[in-house]
């Protein structure tokens, strides 16, 4: 399975310039952890890092840094992981172990951002596969109990 076809296309998305309280009410509008910094090229929005709800609890207000002095790219991540719409699912995941990601923006052959894949995503549509297995072997032993009575 190919990555373009789990992922979220729905990203929400936030310019380098945006200030910290932009970033903040645009995460609580759309009920999200994270934002994907993007700088727009060619009619395209390209990935640039992706800022936390964490980033900002940790990294700025618990260094008493005052929000108002800093900006969506003062404070996104900068090693920024991406995968593209082709990439193999399981290898895209193997790679967000070990690097330690949650989220990982996925772009077209150009590089333009076409959708997030995020492990809380991921674990809601396993479970619903799991889910169906369960079912599956209910549904079995329901219609062999039918058969052999």
């Amino acid at each position: 399975m190919r990555v373009g076809e789990l992922c979220n296309r729905e990203v929400i998305v936030i310019e380098p310039d945006a200030s910290i309280k932009e970033t903040a009410a645009l995460m609580r509008r759309h009920h999200v952890g994270d934002l994907v910094v993007v700088e727009t090229q060619g009619g395209q929005k390209i990935p640039r890092g992706i800022l936390t709800d964490r980033d900002i609890v940790v990294g700025l207000l618990a260094e008493e840094i005052d929000p108002s002095k800093v900006n969506a790219g003062d404070l996104m991540s900068f090693e920024l992981l991406t995968a593209r719409e082709e990439d193999d699912l399981m290898e895209s995941i193997e790679t967000m172990r070990r690097r330690g990601v949650r989220r990982l923006p996925v772009v077209n052959a150009s590089g333009g951002l076409e959708g997030i894949l995020c492990l809380d995503d991921l674990v809601e549509i396993m479970a619903e596969q799991l889910g169906d297995l369960a079912q599956l072997i209910g549904t079995q032993q329901k219609r062999e109990r039918e058969y052999r009575i």
